[in-house]
């Protein structure tokens, strides 16, 4: 069972991803991170692959929806924010970017993208 402290909307559903991704075998890195370029919600290992993590929560699709909020102006914010932190790293593990996408922060109708998108 997930459990969420009360906190805004946003961080209880980073919160709830992050507990979600962890029971599915990855291991947290860091959260919140934030670079010159923007944020990166969660920094997970995936066995030997950084993955880094857009968490998005949508009560109301009318606009499109969570997926349809990363959009490509999105991604090359998350993308220039983690080669921020990789230049930081001694050696380039392999990479990938996930979106969790949810609408709301009990999980409901969760999805996990696999790299939702290729840098």
């Amino acid at each position: 069972m997930l459990k969420l402290t009360r906190s805004s909307p946003g961080a209880g559903a980073e919160q709830w991803a992050a507990q979600y991704l962890q029971q599915n075998g990855l291991e947290i890195i860091a959260k919140n991170y934030r670079g010159r370029f923007g944020e990166i919600d969660l920094i997970m290992q995936d066995n030997a692959t950084l993955v880094f993590v857009e968490v998005r929560l949508r009560r109301n699709a009318n606009f499109g929806g969570a997926a349809a909020s990363i959009d490509a102006r999105k991604q090359q914010r998350i993308i220039r924010t983690a080669q921020q932190y990789l230049a930081n790293l001694e050696r380039m593990p392999p990479c990938r970017f996930d979106a969790v996408l949810m609408d709301d922060v009990l999980g409901n109708n969760v999805q996990w993208l696999k790299n939702a998108f290729e840098a």
